[in-house]
Parts: C-alpha cells; structure tokens; sequence
C-alpha cells in the first residue's frame, strides 16, 4: 500500500512517501526535502509554486505570496491585480507533490493521504484543507494527523525513544509562522494531546524581521531615504531589492545557526553587514523566552513535571538556533532533543502515528497517574476531569465533529477545549471518503429549517458548522457613535479603550462597565469566573457576574490588550461548546455596537460578543452540571442575551 503523508508547513512543504513496505522516504521536489510552501499567480491564471514561485517573484513581488497557510482563514488573496481563493493557492502547493510522486511511482497515484495540521485546527479549517487536496486531484482517501501527534510518533520511533503507555512528550514545534507547543501522552491505543498552546506572532519569520530592523539600525544613517523605500517599496524595482534583502537576511540568520558570525550583503548605496551569534541571540531572546516560558505553562497545565517528561522534542526549521536548546535547558532542567532533521520530523511521523487508519499502539508499561485536562481554548491549565483528547477530524465538508473539536474560521488560538471524559482516548485519524472537486475556500453549509424557538432578530442566522458562523464575529467594522437610550451607564469614546486599563475594585474598567450596563449591579467578582473560560486570568482585566435569571450560568466582561485578541479568545470559546448548529447576529446598545454568536455541545452552552471598534468582549456560559433542566439552545442564548445581557439602547 503506498501511502504518502504531506506536512505543508507555513514556510515549507515536505512530503514523505511508504510504498510496498519499504521505510518512508522523502519525495523530493526540485531536488530538494523541502519545497517552499510559496505561490506566484501569472497573468494568464496560472499558479507557480515552490521554487518557481520564489524565482518569479523577482519579476513582481506584489504577485507573490510565500506563506498562504499563515492566510488560511482569508477566502482570497491579491496577488497583483488578481484574486486568488486561498484553497486555489493550498492545491497548487499540493497538486505540485502528487506531480512528483506520481512522477517517481512510474504515473501510479498514492492509495492514502495524510495531512498533518495543527493540533488546534477546527473543522472549518481542516476542511480548507482538505478541499484544497480534493482540487489538487487527490481521489484516494485523506487522513488527518495532528502535528504534535505526529511528532510524538517520529520520537517514539527511534531506538530507545519508545513512548511506553503512561508516558509523556513534550514537543516544542518553532515554525516559519507560528510556534505550537504540546503535550502529548501515550495510551495503550494511541497518543492524546493533553495540553497545547501556541503564540501566532513569534516564529523564523519574526527572527528575520528582527534581524533585518537590527541591519537597518547599522547603515540606515548612510541614507535614509533610500532605506525606507527598501521598506516600503513603491516601484517594482524597490519591491524586487528588498525581496532580495529579505532572503538575504535569511540566509544569514541560517548560517548564525551553524557559525559564528555571518555578513549580509547589502545593495547601494549600503556596505555589508557582519552580524554575529551573539547578536542575533540577543535580539531574539525576549521572543525565545516567551515560548519557553509558554512551554512551561503548558507543562503546568498538563500536570506533569519536566522531570516526569521522556523528552522535549524540537521540530519546525526555526528550532535549529541554538539558544532554543540553550534556555530551555537553562528554565526546565531538561536538554531537549533534535533527533532528525526538524524540517521532515511531522511528515516521517504521520506515517508511525496511524497504521490502517488507526493510531499505532506504543509499548506497554505500569500505569501512569491520571492528568488533569487542558482548559479551555487558547491556554493550558489544570480543570476537572481526565485529560481531553484530540477529537477526530472529519475533513468531508458538512461531516459532524465531536464536540470541542470544532474550530471557527478567523480564530486560530486554542487548545482544544475541555469536555466530558473518563480518561485518555486514542487519537484517530480518521480516512476521508474521496469527494469530486470543491471550489473555493471553504466549504458550502446549507441553511437548517428555522426552528419554531427561534425567533431572527437583527437579521439572526442560524449556521450549521460553527466556523462559518463564527467567523463572521470578525467581520467588523467602525462603529458610528450611538446616543445611550435609558442608561445611567457612562460611555467612552473607542479611544479611551484601546488599551486594558487597570480595574476598580469590582473587576470593572470604565469600558467594561458600560459593555456590561445594568449587569454591573448584579453579584461580581474580578476574574475568569469557574468553568473551561478560568484559565483566561492573564488575558486581561476581567469580572464575571452571575447571569440573571438563567441557572447555572454566569456572565464574564473582558477588557483585552487588542480587538484582534478579544475576537479570537470570543471566537475559540463558541467553537469549545462544539454542536452542529450556531446562531449569530448583530447587537446594539449603550452607544456600542457588535456581534454575537451562540453554540450549544453536550457539556455547555455558551454565548460570545464582541465590540466593534475596541477590545472588549464577554460571554454568557452554562454549564451541564449547573442546571437541572436541559441547556439553552443556541437560539434561547440568542434570545436570553437579547432580553437580559444586551446594554440597552
């Protein structure tokens, strides 16, 4: 059976292929293990990948785009004058693999294929992905694995690196984009991830950007003007300069992880600059620090000492620096380890983590204790029952997801949200039935029948698929300025919120006072409240306060650092309820207006909004275990919210 896994990272592309049981072996493209995960769209329509597009953007940078998973959540890209939907762009990258391996299997075409994808993915993005497989040809049946899954099977594959039932891994996968952090347990039928967390704005692009600002610093003197136009080019010829500037640069923060010191070639009028190891480290240390210290607040809140780990394994090309390995031995007392190239180590595993379809079974040993859960979307902390594992993904559009495997679109943080369990279960990987073509860059819902419950307000819809409901709470736009109707709530222009303030005594900033209206006079107390959302403390300043009149539930006002964190954290809390159905639409009062979304999964139903034009957000959350009754639908949320949380106008 050959089977061929593809690891489509946010910078590159790796694919590994098992034909005939012969061990896995990369397919390399263009001569290489890894292909640039980059897109270039030609004039005619046609879309360069790979290496080809990295040439062609010398032609026009503006129509190139060299990381199009980072944009996963947008619907298109403009690349020059064209539109590109970014599914157009993930099947181009693909197409180009099967290109190859069927070139090298003599025109034969795989009989599976495995996608690897974060841990965090809901079914909307997933489902991007998958479309982008079907487009690009794929008719044999898709398999998703979720990367720390895979990681942690690459390990346990290597001699004296097996992962015993009980034990537990640590991956640390510092990408292109993003870095991703797990904790990842072996079960006696597979892996679970109990922990994972992730910080979308550090990643080697970040490091390359710091090392392009601190060149800039030693020759902009020599010309100013000429500088700024590398940095915002505004004529082809500027675009093509920086571009080269860019991989410039790159190139030598790579040759800093193997010597110790570099120069980077500059264009007129600028001389080369020699940039050595110690600088580079010291202008990417308070960015390295935070993943160390996020990887061990992950490791807080799996339950598990460092001590307790069998490793901390480094994947993802930015992992090579050296201070990497350097503090996280120097904060956790662990030397971790890099035991093939870190480049391919998702793709080798995704081929250990399933065998058939299932996950494949690690050595048997003692029982190990019981971990507390992840918490709640976003953040790692201990919460009440056994671990959560990772949900299968059903990449079919329309499939149903287990519940707090959903994902909404435009969300991307997030563990995987706590839920009902009795301990660890396996990861399954679940085959895709082959599907024809499927268009564009995410996947067509039907609308369900309106219930007789429901009843539309301000344009109320009801979603099947929570990221395509969800995804809407992003779509915001300025707010006009609304003259406060029946309330002694002060108002505040946008300007005075754009930024957590500290708060009274009560838990309130000014803002949130006026988001939370007439509520502020109900019990509150400073905090995230109890329930999956208290891992939220350090997010910002926050007060919950009891829900009047719904039992069982609880009602939180956020004051984030930025809008862009308050919509993902909304976001992530109503893809944690999971169901098949959500209703969202918009809201207005107390010269504030927004959007509201509601979901309701066998554990909880839960209520986010958000405001347009400033970083505050709150949601009503109840628990299964808090009502004697049945849990709100999401169009009873939708209603309770209208009728009691709501600010009046």
């Amino acid at each position: 059976m050959r089977v061929l896994s593809v690891d489509l990272g946010t910078s590159n592309t790796v694919a590994v292929l098992a034909d005939a049981g012969r061990p896995p072996r990369v397919v390399e493209v263009d001569g290489s293990a890894t292909m640039p995960s980059a897109v270039y769209a030609e004039e005619d329509g046609t879309i360069m990948v790979g290496r080809d597009a990295d040439r062609r953007a010398r032609l026009d940078p503006t129509r190139f785009e060299p990381n199009p998973k980072r944009r996963v959540d947008e619907q298109s890209l403009l690349l020059g004058s064209d539109v590109v939907p970014v599914s157009d762009a993930l099947s181009a990258i693909l197409r180009r693999v099967l290109e190859e391996t069927a070139r090298q299997l003599g025109g034969e075409q795989p009989h599976e294929i495995r996608l690897t994808h974060p841990a965090q993915w809901g079914r909307t993005r997933c489902s991007v992905l998958t479309s982008a497989a079907r487009q690009a040809g794929v008719t044999s049946a898709i398999t998703l694995v979720p990367e720390p899954v895979a990681a942690a099977a690459h390990f346990a594959s290597f001699p004296g690196r097996s992962l015993a039932a009980g034990q537990s891994l640590a991956v640390y996968d510092l990408g292109a984009g993003t870095f991703d952090v797990a904790v990842v347990s072996a079960t006696a039928g597979g892996y679970t991830v109990l922990a994972e967390d992730g910080l979308p704005d550090l990643g080697g692009l970040d490091v390359d950007q710091a090392l392009l600002v601190h060149v800039g610093r030693e020759v902009s003197h020599k010309d100013p003007q000429q500088w700024q136009r590398l940095l915002r080019p505004e004529s082809t010829a500027d675009r093509r300069m920086r571009r080269t500037l860019q991989e410039d640069v790159k190139a030598a923060k790579e040759a800093l992880s193997r010597h110790p010191q570099t120069e980077v070639p500059m264009p007129e009028p600028f001389t080369d600059v020699l940039v050595t190891r110690g600088e580079l480290e010291a202008l990417v240390r308070p960015a390295m620090l935070r993943s160390v210290e996020l990887l061990s607040r992950t490791l807080q809140g799996a339950g598990i000492g460092a001590g307790e780990l069998a490793g901390i394994y480094l994947v993802g090309g930015s992992s090579r620096l050296p201070l990497v390995g350097t503090m996280i031995s120097e904060k956790l007392g662990v030397v971790p380890a890099s035991l093939d190239q870190p480049e391919t180590a998702v793709g080798f595993g995704a081929h250990h983590a399933t065998a058939g379809g299932g996950p494949a079974a690690p050595a048997q040993s003692p029982a190990a204790g019981a971990h507390p859960p992840p918490a709640p979307p976003g953040r790692a902390s201990p919460a009440q029952s056994g671990p959560v594992p990772v949900a299968p993904q059903h990449a079919a559009a329309g499939a149903p997801a287990a519940p707090g495997a959903q994902q909404p679109a435009g969300f991307p943080a997030g563990a995987n949200p706590a839920a009902p369990g009795t301990g660890p279960q396996p990861v399954q990987s679940q085959p895709v039935p082959p599907q024809g073509n499927v268009p564009g860059s995410f996947p067509a819902y039907p609308e369900p029948p309106e219930s007789g419950g429901a009843s539309p307000r301000r344009g109320r819809k009801a979603l099947v698929a929570a990221g395509v409901a969800v995804a809407l709470l992003l779509a915001v736009g300025g707010a006009a300025a609304f003259v406060p109707l029946g309330q002694d709530t002060a108002t505040y222009p946008a300007e005075s919120c754009a930024e957590a303030a500290e708060p009274s005594e009560d838990g309130f900033t000014d803002c949130l006072r006026q988001l939370a209206g007439d509520v502020a006079g109900q019990q509150c107390t400073p905090g995230m409240g109890t329930g999956p959302a208290a891992a939220g403390e350090e997010f910002g300043a926050s007060v919950t306060c009891s829900a009047p009149g719904l039992a069982g539930a609880q009602v939180t006002y956020v004051h984030a650092d930025a809008q862009e964190d308050a919509e993902l954290f909304a976001g992530d809390l109503v893809g944690s309820a999971g169901g098949q159905e959500q209703v969202q639409a918009d809201w207005r009062g107390n010269a504030l207006e927004g959007r509201y979304a509601a979901a309701t999964g066998s554990a909880m139903s839960v209520l986010a909004f958000t405001v347009d034009d400033r970083p505050l957000f709150g949601f009503v959350m109840q628990m299964a275990g808090g009502t004697d009754g049945e849990l709100q639908s999401p169009s009873q949320m939708a209603d309770y919210f209208e009728a009691s949380i709501q600010p009046g106008e």
